[in-house]
Parts: C-alpha cells; structure tokens; sequence
C-alpha cells in the first residue's frame, strides 16, 4: 500500500505537470489606457485627436466616451483597417463618418488616406494612438502608427502612445522583410512576427531612423505595468472580425500566409484562422467547412464550396503550445503537398505576406520545415540585437 508521504509526492507531482501543460494567463495587467491619472494631465486644455477603434477601452468602455467624460476636449478620431467598430472585411473600403453619439468627424487612415494630413491635424495639439495589435507584420496596425508618426513629425505635433500588450509578445520568428516587397502589409525590415508592442515598435522606428526626421518626434508614452512578454495575455475584445478567439490569434501570424494561396484559411466559418482547406483535398482528409458570405467576411475564398483539410487546433491552449516555439508552418507545407494543381496554388498576394521570395521557391523546392526555418537565422539574430534596444518589457 502506498504511504501518505508517496502519495502526498505524486500528487504534488501531478499538479505540476498540469501546471506545466497550460500555461496560466497573465493576471494584474494595467493596459496603458487603464493609467488615467498618468495622461490626462497631458491632454487637459489641448485639442486632442484620437487614432482608435473597439478595441481602445478603459473599463469596458470606449476611450473616446472614457475621455469626454473627463472635459477632455477630442476634437476628431481616426480610424485604422476595419473601421471605428471594427466590423468591417479585411481590405474593404473605409469611409469618412460622423459618430451618431458624439457627433465628431471619424476619418479613416484605410484605403487613399492612410496618414493623416496637415489640414486633419490643424486643429489638433496631441494625438492619442490606442490601438490593441497581435504582433504580426502584415496586421496593418502597426504601418498605420508609423504613418501617424511620420504625420505628427510633419506636422510637429506630439503623438502619445498608450501601450498594450502584445498577445503574440513571446515570438520573434519567421523570414525578415526584403525592403524591396514593402507595401502596407509589411513596411519595414523585421520578422513575421517581431515580438514587441506598440510603443516599443515606434521607439525602434524612430531610434533606427526608419521614419524620416525622426530626431522631430514628440512621443510620449504610458506603458503597460506587470507586463512581460512571456506572459500569456487574454485580448478583452476581438482586435478584428476574423479574430475572434485566442486560437485564432496565436495561429494567426502562420495561417494568415494561406492568403497568399488558392486556400481557404475559414473566413465565413465560425472558426476563421483556426482551419484551413480546399475542394480538390476531398480524399485527403475527411475534415470539412462550407465558407458563406457573413458579416466581416463577405464574398470569402472558396465560397459555398466544401473545403476538405484540417483545424490547426481546437483550443487556445493547443494553439499556444502548438507556435510558442515558432510559427505554424506544417499547414502551409501539408496543402502544398496535397495540392494536385501546383501552379495555381500561390497567388501574386503571397511574396508581400511573406515578405521574401524564398518562402515560395523554397515550398516549391520541397525544402523540410527545418530548412526552411534555419534559412531565417542570420536574419532573425540581426533583428534581435536591434530590438532589445527599444524594449520597454523584459522577455
């Protein structure tokens, strides 16, 4: 018979392994937006811009109604991709609106006008950049801030920055940016996935010198506390209509690259960035989804056809445990193989997801997920040495 001290033991034993398996998230986070009493003393008496969306709340309610609350005198707000309620499509149009509640001018920084421009920000002394991101270089994000930067330098206003987590913070990983393939889903030369947050990006874009004038750059910035970047961190609301889940925002930065292919990543599910597949993998597998035309996803890849392939992963924690050590790339690779028709399965979109050429010839080349990974090394230990320069949060 086992003794209590044994079973006191494999118990303990136990719980640890447990433990071990999912990792806990990060409690007692203060967002930057949350440290009111830090920043409203610098928007007192200041005509004041926001640079928002639905994801930029204090408390469950939107920063904008949070500072007007406050005698804060907002004067406009602008919008980044999807929209002020972050409902629309991905690429699709955003148009210049009026708030049915506060009756400001909400202008959009999505499709011809992605900086704002002098006469936007002639009546305004500080904009207010609270943007919740997941980290990966094609979320358009983070080029939307560096045009807001590039703005407030033009313009010598002052940007302030209250920072968020990074929910993707853990990663640096995947091939760095050719600067010759810039575009707006991916401006600058870091990885995929790049392992900082806002407020640390800026400060690398303005220490690097990769905005223009830089050294002109009135930024302030509220910082998270309690925050690092090994912490799992639960985003309070969805970033974008596709991003619905934490499974979905740590598969993200590897099955976004389906975008760039003939695949269906599951936009017109109701597990978008969580599945992929196509109708000619019918026999591959027996794993199936019918993507329909829905609201943030409307007229999707593959629609009303039965795509046959596989869910990534099920559950966050299986997400999590599945990319902490990299990107997902085995999906990619998979449908690749599966493909019985090669030379329609990349599209033109695919070299700027990737940022790189190689990534297509190496698929093509049948190069094993660790060659293809080890090709990425010189590249990433640069961009490292060059990030921990401007971090704000230890690793």
């Amino acid at each position: 018979m086992m003794g209590f001290s044994q079973l006191l033991t494999r118990m303990m034993i136990c719980i640890f392994l447990l433990a071990s398996a999912v990792p806990s998230f990060a409690s007692g986070i203060e967002t930057g937006a949350q440290q009111m009493k830090e920043y409203l003393p610098l928007l007192k008496g200041k005509k004041v811009a926001l640079l928002i969306n639905q994801t930029s709340v204090v408390g469950g309610k939107l920063l904008l109604d949070t500072l007007l609350a406050e005698g804060v005198q907002v004067v406009k707000v602008f919008v980044p991709e999807h929209g002020f309620r972050g409902t629309a499509d991905a690429g699709a149009h955003i148009g210049n609106e009026v708030d049915a509640r506060t009756g400001l001018p909400v202008i959009s920084l999505y499709g011809k006008n992605k900086k704002p421009t002098r006469g936007q920000l002639a009546d305004v002394d500080i904009l207010v950049y609270d943007l919740q991101d997941v980290g990966a270089r094609f979320y358009t994000y983070i080029s939307t801030l560096q045009y807001a930067m590039e703005a407030c330098i033009e313009t010598n206003k002052t940007l302030l920055i209250l920072d968020r987590p990074n929910p993707n913070g853990h990663l640096v990983d995947g091939p760095v940016l050719d600067t010759a393939l810039r575009s707006f889903v991916g401006m600058q030369p870091i990885p995929l996935v790049y392992g900082m947050t806002a407020a640390e990006y800026a400060q690398m874009l303005a220490g690097e010198g990769w905005v223009v004038n830089a050294d002109g750059l009135k930024l302030k910035i509220i910082s998270c506390k309690h925050y690092t970047h090994s912490q799992r961190y639960e985003l309070p609301v969805a970033p974008s209509p596709n991003l619905r889940t934490m499974t979905a925002v740590y598969l993200y930065p590897g099955l976004c690259l389906f975008e760039g292919t003939a695949v269906s990543l599951g936009r017109g599910t109701d597990k978008p960035f969580q599945q992929w597949g196509h109708p000619d993998f019918k026999g591959k597998s027996k794993y199936s989804f019918v993507p329909k035309s829905i609201a943030g996803a409307s007229k999707p890849v593959l629609e009303n056809q039965a795509c046959y392939g596989e869910l990534a992963a099920s559950n966050a924690d299986a997400a999590f445990n599945i990319t902490k050590g990299g990107i997902e790339l085995a999906p990619l690779l998979k449908a690749y193989q599966w493909s019985p028709k090669k030379d329609q399965f990349f599209n033109s979109f695919f070299e700027k997801l990737a940022g790189t050429k190689a990534l297509r010839q190496q698929i093509i080349a049948g190069k094993s997920e660790q060659e293809i990974r080890s090709s990425w090394a010189a590249g990433l230990e640069h961009f490292k040495q060059i990030r921990k320069k401007y971090l704000l949060y230890a690793d």
